[in-house]
């Protein structure tokens, strides 16, 4: 399970240093044994050889912060290949850092090309081995301007007097990661009129930002003129092209024009209110509602086959009934009389009365002949939320604070209609039975089309469906891409465990 990593760094120091203070993070090792025990025992490995403690000194003092930055996650280890000791483990673990030119030598085992250019790209290295290397260590992005932290970004916004462009982003974003490529030919296209800048603003310690700036999403793209936030830059898919021309008049993002309401439209519907709804109810004795909302793509999708109907009802000499719609934004009294929880809705009443729900009325001939004989449809498929599963079903409020409990967390953010997850559904609710004894494991889910999770899902880098994330006591540490069937979510959890059982056993053999 341990693995260890390393590459060569300058490191030289004149010989007449003799005493040398080594942060109490960095695991000294001269004994085969010791060494081998600490490979078993710790993930992530880095290990400095060197010639001398003396040429060892600039990489350890580097190695000192690197190790408070990774604590717990990240182990640096030194072997001083010049004590007579350590001599016998650098000759059986073949290395010889007299024949590197800055006589230290790093054991390295890549998982990618590990060129480390600074502190933070051997911070994020050791943090995830396997994860993409940072923005700034791509030689494409050598014109961006890489901001690490608050103290920076304010002292770049206070002297920078050109017209800046900043990308707040996640590491993990797939949109971000997409646009990349434009938005670095274009700061090297514009080099020296204008500043692109980039900051991964997705760790906690820059909440304060996201909330100035409203950060809601990845990536968010602020414009600043001399310091000064002016507005957002939208066009994701922008070429840098695109991005060049709207630095030359940048404007705030256009409000799309406003759709016309569908009452206003010309058609034979019935468009109630929450005013007029019940004396109509009253008067038509066969009436089938659909409940809507602007927004909704389904509704939509409906609209022309509703009208259709309503067409051919209304010549009819001898109508089954009348079809009618309420907007479940405009008119919420009837929305939360009726428990309208999703869209579009169709309520059949009869004599005034509300008689059924009939989720599979879609098209034109499908609701003529249902009015034509209507009956009680089949009764609906309980939603995942509502069976009885040892799956935890959460939303926006309690989300971080459930997590928090959990060591282990596997959550898959989904929306209902999509094929994806009804697929993975059956075997993510296999696995969580398969843990469900286990305290210290859980597998969640979030229902991304409700309103109350729609930004939550955005919040957690969610562009399709299914999203499966992990998380560690409510911390995001990456994304699940292993297979979707049971066995696959099985295994990724019991990884997790026997490593943990290993840790544990690990340190009972040390006591």
């Amino acid at each position: 399970g341990s693995q260890s990593w390393g590459l060569g760094l300058l490191a030289f120091l004149p010989p007449f240093l003799s005493s040398l203070k080594v942060s109490p993070l960095i695991e000294k090792i001269s004994d085969h044994k010791d060494f081998k025990k600490l490979l078993r025992t710790r993930n992530n490995v880095l290990v400095l050889y060197s010639k001398s403690a003396a040429a060892a000194d600039s990489s350890l003092r580097l190695l000192s912060s690197v190790a408070q930055e990774v604590k717990g996650r990240g182990t640096i280890s030194w072997i001083d290949c010049g004590d007579t000791e350590s001599r016998k483990l650098c000759k059986k673990m073949k290395v010889d850092p007299n024949s590197k030119e800055k006589g230290v030598s790093w054991f390295s085992v890549c998982f990618k090309n590990c060129s480390f250019h600074s502190l933070q790209s051997m911070v994020a290295f050791l943090k995830d081995p396997e994860g993409a290397p940072l923005w700034e260590e791509d030689p494409e992005a050598k014109d961006i301007v890489h901001v690490d932290s608050e103290k920076e970004l304010r002292r770049l916004l206070k002297k920078e007097d050109r017209p800046l462009l900043m990308m707040f982003y996640a590491p993990w974003c797939g949109v971000c990661k997409r646009m990349m490529p434009s938005y670095q030919q274009a700061a090297t296209e514009l080099k020296g009129k204008y500043v692109l800048a980039g900051m991964n603003v997705y760790s906690a310690e820059f909440e304060r930002i996201k909330e100035e700036y409203n950060v809601r999403g990845y990536p968010t793209i602020c414009y600043f003129e001399k310091g000064k936030f002016l507005f957002h830059f939208e066009n994701y898919g922008a070429t840098a092209t695109d991005i060049a021309e709207w630095l030359k008049n940048p404007q705030a993002p256009q409000p799309q024009a406003p759709e016309t309401p569908w009452a206003d439209e010309e058609n034979v519907v019935y468009h109630l209110t929450d005013e007029d709804f019940d004396k109509f109810i009253k008067d038509h004795s066969s009436v089938l509602v659909m409940f809507h909302a602007p927004w909704c793509g389904h509704c939509k999708k409906m609209k022309p086959e509703y009208e259709k109907a309503a067409e051919f009802l209304h010549v009819a000499s001898d109508s089954p009934g009348v079809l009618a719609a309420v907007d479940a934004t405009v008119n919420k009294a009837l929305a939360e009389r009726y428990h309208i929880s999703g869209f579009p809705t169709l309520k059949y009443f009869k004599d005034g009365e509300e008689k059924y729900t009939l989720p599979h009325l879609r098209t034109k001939k499908k609701i003529i002949d249902w009015l034509l004989n209507p009956e009680a449809p089949p009764p609906p498929e309980p939603a995942w939320e509502e069976k009885q599963t040892s799956v935890m079903h959460l939303a926006g409020e309690d989300f971080r604070e459930s997590l928090k409990k959990k060591k282990h967390t596997l959550v898959m953010f989904y929306a209902p209609w999509c094929p994806h997850c009804k697929n993975s559904i059956p075997h993510f609710t296999t696995a969580a039975e398969v843990f469900k004894e286990d305290r210290k494991i859980a597998y969640a889910a979030v229902d991304c089309a409700k309103e109350q999770n729609h930004d939550l899902c955005k919040q957690e880098g969610v562009d399709g469906y299914p999203t499966f994330n992990y998380y560690n006591y409510g911390k995001f540490v990456e994304k699940y891409t292993g297979e979707r069937g049971e066995s696959g979510f099985i295994t990724f959890m019991r990884t997790l465990r026997e490593r943990d059982h290993e840790r544990v056993g690990k340190k009972k053999d040390e006591l």
